[in-house]
């Protein structure tokens, strides 16, 4: 039953949300969150907010970083352009910051969900968001 349920809450996600939905509703919509991007594992982007230009090789590169942290130690997490030092991470979630810009990023069977967020909004506000959206999303298979 456990693979035809996946596929189920798959074709419903479909249904009820774009990708986008995800970014916007969510996310940003949480005020804990100032801006956002959903992509793949192979660094092509999902949905992102507006002026978020994060590329497809800083998205890839920061997948690696979940499996080999190494890699972000040596040269920080950059997104848009902008190079973050990283502060910790695991095989699920990534943190780095910038003077007043955090980043906390989670990866899910198939995505990661990456996110900046400013002062005063708190490292654990923004956590709670992005990982309550990413918790879903591996329950819907991705």
């Amino acid at each position: 039953y456990r693979s035809r349920d996946v596929d189920l809450k798959k074709k419903l996600h479909r249904l009820i949300m774009s990708w986008q939905d995800y970014i916007d509703k969510q996310l940003l919509a949480s005020r804990c969150v100032t801006k956002a991007a959903i992509a793949g594992h192979d660094g092509n982007l999902w949905a992102k907010s507006d002026g978020f230009e994060v590329s497809k090789e800083e998205l890839a590169k920061l997948v690696q970083g979940f499996d080999t942290q190494e890699i972000l130690t040596s040269s920080g997490v950059t997104l848009a352009g902008n190079r973050y030092i990283y502060l910790s991470g695991t095989d699920r979630v990534i943190r780095a910051k910038l003077g007043k810009v955090g980043v906390h990023c989670m990866k899910t069977s198939q995505a990661v969900v990456v996110s900046l967020y400013e002062d005063p909004i708190q490292p654990q506000q923004a956590a709670s968001v992005v990982e309550k959206l990413g918790d879903y999303l591996i329950t819907c298979g991705y």
